[in-house]
């Protein structure tokens, strides 16, 4: 029954139509959205009300609400590769988020955000798929300089974090639930220069109602520096990052984890070639062996858009490291922190740590609001010794004694459809051909996966 009614609410938003006059602009981290622009609007309808309450006479303290509605079907055949209970017909998650910004002048505002992620007909769910109702966000910011080209901020409470390209710090926007953390922040923008320092507590996703209480397990902390409109390299992210977490699990163990990240991130995305580079080094100490791991990620791609339907050919390459000798005192397998959930598509069979990694692809615009991509990925074990990982660094097979490091080849096709401004359709399909190395230590079935995706914003 609730499959049914879910799948009937994705219905009902085909038919949604623009809401506002003006575009909006969500983005990604939706206390970002700033809709004060809207004080000098005298043709407000309800929906730009909605995005702009007006508290005060000037106007400068108001109030905003926002949200999402996604709905999602997911059908995967021979899950883990076989090793994982049969599903016959497949499982429905939506996810629902509520938010409300107050604003009092330029000085002070609170941000709060609901969650709500439910999941319909899986086996054996997990709290990232499913978290009934719980506070994920609500923050106090107070900005100690204001000015138009200069912003410092001091902000503390429970909030998301994102930084680069999400490759070690990720809102998990594609798994069902979003994850936050209890934060405290200084942010510094001044026009093409950004820099920021936090300390904060990863907050753990549990099944029940307002359980998702303050976590003492896992710390994270760091500095990131972003310069903007540089000569030759455009734009460059300097970055640390620690981590402390009180259980960790590799092929080489168990125990607490202290790791400590330096990285650094070229990148340009507004031109028709784009490039982003990234290179990571960690070191620190887990159980009682030294930390020394590390990765490297090349993804390039070049768009014709002189061409019909404007093809851009990519190629993204990762090397990641693994864990070569499980009797020496060092580990050397790269955690890649709290990374994008879905790192090789929805599918999310496997995470960067101990990986070679090569994954041409190509995408076609169909439409204005219509795209194509298709995506080949190829798979191996950057070490024969340590076994094979999660997105979230769990470990899905041990070493298992074998040489063997093929993984195995993914294929996917994916269709994006942009309705309007506000709903967003997504089908994807994925076909994994499994590699000996699966095959010697599991079932090792071909896995194929089927999603569809409707998500709404407001």
């Amino acid at each position: 029954m609730k499959k049914t009614l879910s799948i009937l609410l994705f219905i009902s938003l085909l038919s949604v139509k623009a809401l506002s006059q003006t575009a909006p602009n969500f983005k990604s981290l939706r206390y970002d959205e700033d809709y004060s622009y809207l004080k000098n609007d005298s043709t407000l309808n309800w929906y730009d009300k909605m995005k702009y309450t007006p508290l005060s006479k000037e106007g400068n303290t108001f109030i905003s609400y926002g949200g999402e509605a996604r709905f999602q079907y997911f059908y995967t055949k021979n899950e883990t590769w076989g090793d994982d209970p049969k599903d016959n017909d497949g499982y429905v998650m939506s996810r629902f988020l509520f938010h409300t910004d107050f604003h009092a002048g330029k000085t002070f505002r609170l941000f709060a955000q609901l969650q709500s992620s439910l999941v319909d007909g899986r086996i054996q769910p997990s709290p990232v798929e499913e978290n009934p109702l719980d506070l994920h966000q609500a923050f106090v910011d107070v900005n100690l300089i204001a000015s138009e080209n200069t912003k410092f901020t001091f902000r503390i409470g429970r909030q998301e974090l994102m930084y680069g390209s999400q490759r070690l710090v990720s809102v998990r926007e594609n798994p069902n639930n979003r994850q936050s953390f209890d934060a405290v922040r200084a942010l510094f923008i001044k026009e093409n220069y950004k820099f920021e320092t936090f300390y904060g507590h990863y907050v753990a996703s549990k099944r029940e109602i307002f359980d998702d209480h303050f976590n003492k397990n896992t710390k994270l902390w760091g500095t990131y520096f972003t310069f903007n409109h540089l000569p030759v390299v455009k734009n460059i992210d300097l970055y640390y990052l620690g981590l402390w977490k009180r259980k960790s699990a590799f092929n080489d163990g168990v125990g607490k984890e202290l790791r400590h990240s330096v990285g650094v991130r070229l990148f340009s995305t507004k031109e028709d070639w784009k490039y982003d580079t990234e290179a990571v080094y960690q070191f620190g100490d887990f159980w009682a062996k030294n930390i020394s791991a590390w990765t490297a990620s090349v993804n390039t791609s070049y768009k014709f858009s002189g061409l019909k339907l404007k093809p851009e050919v990519g190629l993204k390459t990762e090397l990641v490291s693994g864990d070569g000798n499980m009797s020496d005192n060092k580990l050397q397998t790269f955690n890649p922190l709290f990374p994008k959930g879905a790192y090789f598509g929805f599918a999310a069979l496997i995470g960067p740590s101990n990986l070679i990694d090569v994954h041409p692809s190509v995408s076609l615009e169909l439409s204005k609001k219509v795209s194509f991509d298709v995506d080949y990925d190829l798979f191996w074990r950057q070490q024969s010794k340590d076994g094979l990982y999660a997105p979230n660094v769990a470990l899905i097979y041990s070493d298992g004694t074998t040489n063997e490091k093929h993984i195995g080849n993914q294929l996917s096709g994916t269709l994006n459809i942009k309705a309007n401004d506000f709903l967003n359709l997504r089908g994807e399909f994925t076909w994994f051909d499994s590699g000996n190395y699966l095959k010697e230590v599991g079932s090792g079935k071909d896995v194929v996966f089927a999603g569809f995706t409707a998500q709404l914003k407001f």
